[in-house]
């Protein structure tokens, strides 16, 4: 169920109401402890983080007229997804994170590759994202990506 919106704005109000606090306070808890650098828009139908052409002016590598994408939060049909490149980048970030996770919240971490799904909001570890946040800045990721797409 991915909610089709232009803005921000338009977004977290289509978010359904049983949702809506969480989102809006996983939300926050990203802009307040997200690096300078990133900037907030729709990326890819959910509320995104990128690194914009004007620090980063290649963009992203699959489609170069855009910003390149480092995190995003979206409703999805059966729960509240956060996704985080550089979790996908950085085995390090992701064995970190893994090893955290369960001193947060008691119920198993349910991950793909860059997604952490949040079935039950009330299981969101929001200092544990906000310490997450953290520990990437722009040009970090632009590290790591650029490492990474030479690899290929």
């Amino acid at each position: 169920m991915q909610i089709k919106a232009d803005s921000v704005e338009e977004y977290l109000a289509k978010v359904p109401e049983e949702r809506k606090g969480a989102f809006a306070r996983l939300r926050k808890t990203i802009i307040e402890n997200l690096p300078s650098g990133f900037k907030e828009c729709i990326n890819y139908g959910m509320v995104g983080y990128v690194i914009p052409k004007s620090i980063y002016p290649d963009g992203y590598h699959c489609d170069p007229s855009l910003p390149l994408p480092f995190m995003s939060i979206a409703n999805q049909k059966n729960f509240l997804a956060l996704y985080h490149s550089g979790i996908y980048a950085d085995e390090k970030l992701l064995k970190w994170f893994q090893q955290e996770y369960p001193k947060h919240v008691k119920t198993k971490l349910d991950m793909g590759k860059s997604c952490i799904r949040f079935k039950n909001v009330k299981n969101i570890p929001y200092e544990l994202i906000a310490a997450l946040c953290q520990k990437m800045s722009p040009e970090d990721f632009i590290a790591i990506y650029e490492t990474n797409l030479q690899k290929k």
